[in-house]
């Protein structure tokens, strides 16, 4: 091969750097993101955990005793340049029953991570938490991000399970990648890219349509279903 006949990547010469999520607020037919409030929002939020330590045993942080022990984690949050840190609510109510990040801000790249997420018992496994993410994602795609990155501890097999489901592609296993609280962390890792999002955003709309779902709130066609046949790469623990 000749030095002239080397590949190079796909020439972009359009490419804009995205803007910074800060200050973005977010609304769906189930629930609202907006940026958290660190001072106002930790009681309520603390008031939704206390019961359950376990919500933080894949996050960075020990599980606070106290709301101003939580105040003190959202803070070390709020403050990074690199992120903005989402409240997460029920349509009708202002109280927020978790929270999530757009992070790891790489705006040059188009690169942005939905991560340090945490929802609390009363918001896990609903169609609020699935519109939360999926207006993250929608959001990034939409003002120009060109990949969203998702990743979490190996042994976390709920949020992998997540990821696969919304729609996120498996990209493989950072071994020996953090200690974190004192043990190993394996990191796995998973992204989707804006032409992924083409066919991920309308599985997305269809899964969240009213008629997706019965009197009851049941859904009638899984998530999982609609993303699958988007999926670059499927996780192989899963």
């Amino acid at each position: 091969m000749t030095k002239d006949a080397r590949p190079l990547g796909i020439a972009l010469p359009d490419f804009t750097p995205p803007p910074h999520p800060r200050g973005v607020t977010l609304a769906g037919q189930f629930g609202w993101l907006r940026p958290l409030r660190c001072a106002e929002d930790a009681a309520p939020l603390f008031a939704q955990i206390a019961d359950s330590p376990w919500v933080f045993d894949y996050l960075g942080e020990a599980a606070p005793d106290t709301a101003e022990g939580l105040q003190h984690i959202l803070a070390v949050w709020a403050a990074r340049s690199d992120c903005e840190l989402f409240a997460i609510g029920a349509s009708g109510s202002k109280a927020p029953l978790g929270y999530a990040c757009l992070m790891s801000v790489n705006a040059a790249a188009g690169d942005i991570e939905i991560g340090n997420v945490n929802l609390s018992p009363a918001l896990q496994r609903t169609a609020l938490a699935t519109e939360a993410f999926s207006l993250l994602l929608g959001w990034s795609f939409d003002v120009g991000y060109r990949r969203v990155v998702w990743k979490c501890n190996a042994l976390n097999m709920p949020s992998r399970r997540a990821a696969q489901r919304l729609g996120f592609s498996y990209e493989g296993l950072f071994r020996n990648h953090l200690i974190v609280k004192g043990r190993n962390r394996d990191t796995a890792w998973f992204a989707m890219t804006d032409a992924d999002w083409r066919g991920i955003g309308p599985a997305h709309q269809a899964w969240l349509a009213k008629s997706n779902f019965d009197p009851r709130g049941q859904q009638k066609q899984s998530l999982g279903a609609l993303t699958a046949p988007h999926l670059a790469s499927r996780d192989p623990a899963l």
